[in-house]
């Protein structure tokens, strides 16, 4: 009994696996496209805000530095 009882559990537990491994049309995660540039953003958004800091700017003229700065203009 003991025999029967394991053989048939080590046949699902075989079997779960074939299907498993057996999944090749579902389909696959791709990543966001939005995540690279999102975080591209954050980043100079966070060196801007560093460098108008930096520049003991504040108020508007931190915000205009800052707006500046994220779209590549010099100053």
């Amino acid at each position: 009994m003991k025999l029967l009882s394991t053989l048939t559990i080590a046949a699902l537990l075989t079997a779960g696996s074939a299907f498993a491994a057996n999944s090749a049309t579902a389909p696959t995660a791709t990543p966001a496209t939005r995540a690279t540039p999102a975080a591209k953003r954050h980043t100079t958004s966070m060196h801007c805000e560093k460098e108008a800091k930096a520049k003991n700017l504040s108020g508007d003229a931190a915000t205009q530095f800052v707006k500046e700065c994220r779209e590549g203009k010099k100053r």
